[in-house]
């Protein structure tokens, strides 16, 4: 596998940033307010193994923030837009929730602002197929692994190359794709899934289908060693 950085011009993840600010803007409910089946699923399996504390990354508008915190997690919901985060927070204030929920803006190709082994798990659905380099996402695996404690668990949800949009648009670098909409997606290949799990145990891979086209992608749970 080629680890060829990807030829992405400088910005481009910023310019995806004003675009997610201008679609949360106009749509204060964009992914719907049902949980997705990935949270669902682990959901479950956090409270299987008695993992209370969780940090979720790319929590966008909080669908699945909203569904741990009914369910009894402490969420530190970590998003890069600010718009997003501000329907978290009038939504969790709402459903009285707030307690339960610490919104924060942050870019994951930055430092998590945590100390070491702060977190029993970890949560996000279709962070790793944003337009990250590969780079960027072994750095962001390896900062996760840190702050998790040890056995604590790494879930997360990415769309791959087997994608029917895979291939289309305009290629912005390595896997990434420039879809309709304007949205830029790096399609994960199986090996790169493999690459990302250094420092892991892999817990289980799982193929999914979720919405109209359908989107396929992986959820994948690893184990921190």
């Amino acid at each position: 596998m080629s680890q060829k950085e990807p030829d992405i011009h400088a910005g481009t993840l910023n310019k995806q940033q004003q675009h997610w600010e201008k679609i949360f803007s106009c749509n204060a409910f964009m992914f719907g307010e049902e949980p997705s089946s990935p949270a669902q699923w682990a959901a479950r399996f956090f409270k299987e193994e008695g993992r209370t504390k969780l940090l979720e990354l790319g929590a966008g508008q909080g669908r699945d923030t909203l569904y741990f915190a009914r369910s009894g997690f402490e969420v530190f919901a970590l998003d890069y837009c600010g718009k997003g985060l501000e329907s978290l927070r009038e939504r969790s204030r709402s459903s009285g929730l707030e307690g339960s929920v610490v919104p924060m803006q942050h870019d994951v190709r930055d430092r998590l602002p945590f100390e070491d082994e702060t977190f029993d798990a970890c949560f996000s659905h279709m962070l790793y197929c944003m337009p990250l380099t590969t780079s960027e996402l072994r750095s962001l695996s390896t900062e996760i692994r840190r702050v998790l404690k040890p056995g604590g668990l790494n879930i997360y949800t990415t769309r791959h190359t087997n994608d029917p949009q895979y291939g289309t648009g305009i290629n912005r670098g390595e896997d990434m794709w420039e879809i309709q909409g304007g949205f830029i997606v790096h399609f994960l290949s199986r090996e790169k899934v493999d690459l990302l799990s250094e420092g892991y145990d892999v817990v289980d891979i799982t193929e999914f289908e979720e919405g109209e086209l359908p989107r396929k992608l992986y959820r994948v749970a690893l184990r921190k060693k």
